[in-house]
């Protein structure tokens, strides 16, 4: 699986429970979507560092 497809797939994973937080109030998917929002920090910086490696080759 690339990277584009796992950012897709983490994004969807997140989405009840950005409802479960934000429109039922419930505090454990605030964990959960805290936990998922540094997953995807992540892994879009290990994109950056790919990108720049792969620009610089050229």
């Amino acid at each position: 699986m690339n990277r584009h497809d796992e950012l897709k797939n983490l994004v969807q994973a997140l989405e009840a429970d950005f409802e479960k937080f934000y429109d039922k109030g419930n505090n454990a998917a605030g964990t959960r979507v805290r936990k998922g929002m540094q997953d995807l920090k992540n892994i879009a910086q290990e994109i950056r560092v790919q990108v720049q490696d792969i620009k610089n080759k050229d």
